[in-house]
């Protein structure tokens, strides 16, 4: 019994569209054609990835900005301002409480202790930008061959050390010192710079700046002071607990006589014509 036409192509009709959905069911997609591997997990994790970097960066621009922001208003304003304390002064464990100090402006401080101190320190303090770059390597030279390793620090990152950090040594604090290093070349004047460093520099244990250690050791202001007087004061710098000025040692003398013949240079070459 055969089938009339129209119920037979009714039923291949049937037949194959339950043939195609088998295929369909069955069939690739664009993507996993022959060299194009499908791999939508893959590419939801790249997206992924991309997103928490650029959250990241996002995250570390803001920080980076506001700790530049911090730092900046913590700098600043002392181009202005006269620091009333510094965290030497603050961390002091000389005993002496309070700490003797006292604020001088610059034309109050005379000739003889800005060049006594420049003669002792840093010598090139007009013409760096806060770094001694030759006295940093030959440092490291001298530190290679065996010899101990020597300070190179500018007036401007003894500055940076002496007002805002602390007095242990350690690369944290050596990367801060030279960041903030920079800041205060790029907003105070050598001149002002010059200032601060003879206003804060510790002279002996809890003593810091000229004024209060000039009158302390002398009994006179510092516009009074001799070469000779500056540059015992300044002789002690490298380390103020150790050496002492009222009691000097045979080094500290010999730092006094080559202290007083680098002034008599620095003057001949009128250096504080060069902060002007």
């Amino acid at each position: 019994m055969s089938l009339p036409e129209s119920g037979l192509a009714k039923l291949q009709k049937v037949n194959w569209g339950l043939t195609e959905a088998r295929i369909g069911n069955m069939r690739a997609f664009p993507s996993d054609r022959i060299g194009r591997a499908y791999r939508p997990r893959r590419r939801r994790k790249n997206k992924m990835g991309r997103s928490v970097l650029k959250r990241l960066m996002r995250w570390i621009s803001i920080g980076g900005l506001s700790v530049f922001g911090l730092s900046l208003l913590m700098v600043l304003p002392f181009h202005w301002i006269d620091p009333p304390t510094t965290a030497f002064m603050l961390q002091d464990e000389s005993g002496q409480k309070p700490a003797l100090h006292e604020w001088l402006a610059w034309k109050n401080m005379g000739l003889a202790p800005p060049i006594s101190v420049v003669a002792a320190e840093d010598q090139k303090f007009a013409n760096h930008f806060g770094f001694d770059v030759k006295s940093i390597q030959e440092s490291v030279e001298d530190f290679n061959d065996g010899a101990s390793l020597r300070g190179a620090s500018t007036i401007t990152q003894q500055v940076a050390k002496n007002l805002y950090l602390w007095p242990s040594k350690s690369f944290l604090r050596k990367g801060i010192e030279a960041y903030l290093t920079v800041l205060i070349e790029a907003t105070w004047s050598k001149k002002r710079i010059l200032e601060i460093y003879l206003n804060i520099a510790e002279f002996g244990p809890g003593i810091y700046g000229i004024g209060a250690a000039s009158r302390t050791y002398f009994g006179k202001a510092p516009i009074e002071l001799s070469d000779a007087e500056a540059a015992l004061l300044a002789a002690v710098l490298p380390n103020p607990k150790r050496l002492r000025i009222d009691n000097p040692s045979p080094y500290v003398r010999e730092r006094q006589e080559w202290i007083l013949g680098q002034m008599q240079r620095l003057r001949r070459e009128q250096w504080l014509m060069s902060l002007e």
